[in-house]
């Protein structure tokens, strides 16, 4: 007989890939973000080869939830057991367990199981999470299912790389162009609109409007804000034609000189998009080079703008 208030969900899929590479995906958590749509931002705070400790931020519903979790990685098994140890109310505890069973041919069935209580065993709070939580599993397999049966390209499809600027300028003046971002489409060439809701302290919804060389799109953010580490992660949440995610980072590394203001970014091409956008013929390469230097170059114009601020501020103090 289930316990009274325990509530259980339970999503799976079949996906045409083997069952090591579905795991590894799995327990590489801190690749979340670009893998999965609910995932924003993961940084690991422990790790000793077996057991971890993770800070995740992700959507739930129209909002963004953060919380830590433990997690036990059985390699051997495939088998990833994780708990929330600080949930988001109106959820009182939560804990689940992804299992990887090869099926034999290059297919594999994973499940993701979570147990959850609530908050007063409130019926509506409990209905509420389950529907988010299958929500997101749902996104969450489906995705897992896309990535892992193009294993074989994802070297290809999946790029990172930045781009840096070195200025002699206070830190704190560079963080508060990168943060006030509502005031770009004055100060950025290339962002045409731009509206930022903080739904809490250091959490921004942002819907930014841009467009280089003639072609102009819309891309949604949700922005992580460390201003005491001088940092600003972010993930898309509605991407630009070619890519079907993209995340990055705004970082300030100070050294004896000045600060290195550092613009990291990763995305996964939509491969079915590129010659519909780029024209026919158009290889995966050149779509990466293309993305590569456009993303770069509008990055590049962020971080120019944002010394120029910094040292405008300067000669006015």
């Amino acid at each position: 007989m289930p316990d009274a208030g325990v509530h259980r969900a339970v999503s799976e899929v079949i996906a045409s890939a083997p069952a090591g590479v579905l795991y590894g995906l799995i327990a590489d958590a801190t690749q979340w973000p670009l893998f999965f749509p609910p995932c924003v931002h993961v940084e690991q705070l422990e790790f000793d080869g077996t057991r971890e400790r993770l800070r995740m931020w992700a959507m739930t519903g129209d909002k963004v939830a953060s919380w830590v979790s433990s997690r036990r990685l059985d390699v051997g098994r495939r088998r990833v057991e994780f708990t929330k140890d600080l949930p988001d109310a109106p959820v009182e505890s939560m804990s689940g367990v992804w299992t990887v069973v090869p099926l034999g041919d290059n297919r594999s069935r994973v499940t993701l199981e979570h147990t959850f209580t609530v908050v007063g065993d409130d019926p509506g709070d409990a209905a509420w999470v389950e529907r988010v939580t299958v929500v997101n599993s749902r996104a969450q397999l489906d995705r897992l299912a896309w990535m892992a049966e193009r294993w074989t390209r994802l070297d290809d499809l999946a790029l990172s790389f930045e781009d840096s600027v070195h200025v002699k300028a206070p830190a704190e003046l560079i963080f508060d162009f990168l943060y006030r971002a509502e005031d770009w489409p004055v100060q950025l060439p290339h962002v045409h609109s731009l509206d930022v809701i903080e739904q809490a302290a250091g959490v921004q919804m942002m819907r930014m409007g841009s467009g280089m060389d003639g072609a102009a799109h819309t891309t949604e953010s949700v922005r992580i804000c460390f201003p005491s580490a001088g940092r600003i992660v972010y993930k898309q949440t509605r991407t630009a034609p070619l890519l079907t995610a993209h995340t990055g980072e705004w970082s300030l590394e100070p050294d004896e000189s000045g600060v290195n203001l550092v613009a990291r970014h990763n995305v996964v091409l939509a491969e079915e998009a590129i010659e519909a956008v780029l024209g026919e013929g158009t290889t995966v390469a050149e779509a990466a080079q293309h993305v590569r230097d456009r993303i770069g170059r509008a990055g590049l114009l962020v971080l120019q703008h944002a010394t120029r601020h910094a040292a405008g501020a300067v000669r006015v103090l």
